[in-house]
């Protein structure tokens, strides 16, 4: 089992339950405790759990560090192709719409009916990619520097880019979600990307499987009540979920 599935279902059972020993890991996982042990330290590192004696416990915070790419587009892929079908749900036909970065994102792309007809801008090359074929799909690239594994542009370029652009509709990555702290992310420069998005979008929503519940990364990008939505796989807290409608949000559970 590649590291990568064994880190997904060791979060799934920390949602199912609060603690969890070493030992019930390693037989869930058919792997050595050593093994899990391993896997418990790289966890906690990125915010996903603490490690107690014996085992660990689910945590509803924590800013740890990001996952490297390649091994976030192997997690939860189930939640995110049904949040990527229900935010394509939400656009309309002749739009112009902004797909933001991130695993989640690449899976609003592809969700876009085949016949589509509208805009999309994006500072993803990965975005860019997946509508590269669609013949019918304006695609607007910002530029910027690049960022590896994600394939995101950011800095000053990528600023000027979303300054002059008026979107109907955003969806936004997200590093986490929690009910006092908003909106939060991992890479500061992409904050700043995001805030702009924000202020020249219609409508505008946070795409965050469960996984990314009460989860606060380093650097905030925006309140609850700046953005008209939630895109999730699963039903959030109802402190989360009051938070997002207590300013006219909508919670969408794909």
């Amino acid at each position: 089992m590649l590291p990568a599935e064994r880190h997904r279902r060791i979060c799934e059972a920390l949602r199912e339950q609060r603690i969890v020993s070493t030992e019930d890991f390693s037989r869930m996982l058919d792997v050595s405790q050593e093994t899990v042990r391993r896997d418990l330290v790289t966890l906690e590192r990125r915010g996903l759990l603490v490690r107690v004696h014996g085992g660990a416990t689910n945590t509803p915070g924590g800013f740890g560090e990001e996952a490297p790419f390649d091994e976030r587009s192997g997690m939860d892929r189930g939640a995110k192709v049904a949040i990527g079908v229900a935010a394509a749900a939400l656009v309309r036909p002749g739009q112009t719409v902004v797909i933001d970065v991130g695993t989640t994102a690449v899976e609003v792309a592809r969700a876009l009916p085949a016949d589509y007809r509208g805009t999309v801008a994006t500072c993803s090359l990965l975005v860019a990619a997946e509508l590269s074929t669609r013949p019918r799909v304006e695609v607007l690239v910002s530029g910027g520097r690049l960022r590896s594994g994600d394939l995101v542009l950011s800095n000053a370029q990528t600023m000027a880019f979303f300054a002059d652009l008026r979107a109907d509709v955003a969806f936004l990555g997200s590093g986490g979600v929690d009910a006092s702290a908003g909106l939060t992310d991992f890479h500061l420069d992409e904050v700043a990307t995001r805030r702009l998005i924000l202020s020249n979008t219609v409508r505008s929503y946070i795409l965050a499987d469960a996984t990314k519940f009460g989860r606060v990364a380093p650097h905030r990008v925006c309140g609850l009540e700046e953005v008209d939505g939630l895109i999730t796989d699963a039903r959030p807290s109802p402190t989360l979920e009051s938070g997002v409608e207590r300013s006219g949000g909508v919670v969408v559970v794909a």
